[in-house]
């Protein structure tokens, strides 16, 4: 085509290609592939989901639509600004998806990262509002894990969760990694004023959040209402 066009400059079809539309199919077609992949386990799992209680099934699909209405909750909860509920939610449903194939959260993060971004709020401000998001998260998960052990304490057996011997070389693997962590912070400067600069915007809206009943109900009360959500469809 560039041959037959000289006007079009060298890169001009790249450009014109809907390269959007195509990162957003590439996900499509993975799910695809692991479906064929792994088609026997699908066809299976649908036969037992058509022999299941269909009770305990709907009671299953509430705990998991609710979870995303907890986690909106939990998200709204660390920004000053209304978000749009719509959007916020269909999010949440998008960066759940995005966890299926990306690892740690890393979809969630990015996803929900782009959404406050197209909300208008400032990098450093939207960087603030997921790592509150992920310290609140953190805080309801072991509050939860906390009171269901005090009311079932023989409900989790801790032998054979780590092998034999094995609990020291780990403790002092994860105690080099925070030392070297802690000075590799201390030794780069710039890292250093990275660091002190995004803490500096989290604690203030923090604070800011904390003045506001309303976000401080919706962050602490998502966050406890999210695992617990989860193990009720664990349950279910």
């Amino acid at each position: 085509m560039a041959l037959l066009h000289p006007s079009v400059p060298p890169g001009g079809l790249l450009r014109r290609l809907p390269l959007r539309r195509i990162l957003m199919v590439l996900p499509v077609v993975a799910v695809g592939v692991w479906v064929a992949l792994h088609r026997q386990l699908i066809v299976s799992g649908g036969r037992e989901l058509l022999t299941a209680d269909r009770s305990w099934l709907l009671a299953a699909v509430a705990a998991t639509g609710l979870g995303w209405v907890a986690v909106s909750f939990t998200r709204q909860g660390t920004v000053l600004e209304r978000l749009p509920a719509g959007r916020l939610l269909a999010t949440q449903f998008a960066a759940g998806a995005a966890n299926h194939l990306l690892p740690a959260g890393l979809g969630a993060g990015a996803v929900n990262l782009r959404f406050l971004r197209r909300c208008g709020l400032p990098l450093s401000r939207s960087s603030a509002s997921l790592a509150l998001y992920l310290l609140a998260e953190s805080v309801g998960r072991v509050v939860l894990l906390i009171a269901l052990l005090t009311a079932f304490p023989r409900a989790l057996r801790l032998d054979g969760l780590v092998p034999d011997g094995a609990g020291v070389p780990l403790a002092l693997t994860a105690g080099a990694v925070l030392v070297a962590a802690a000075l590799a912070l201390f030794a780069v400067r710039p890292l250093r004023r990275l660091v002190r600069d995004f803490l500096r915007v989290a604690l203030t809206e923090a604070r800011g959040l904390h003045t506001r009943p309303s976000r401080a109900l919706a962050l602490w009360g998502g966050s406890l209402a999210f695992p617990a959500l989860q193990a009720a469809g664990l349950v279910t």
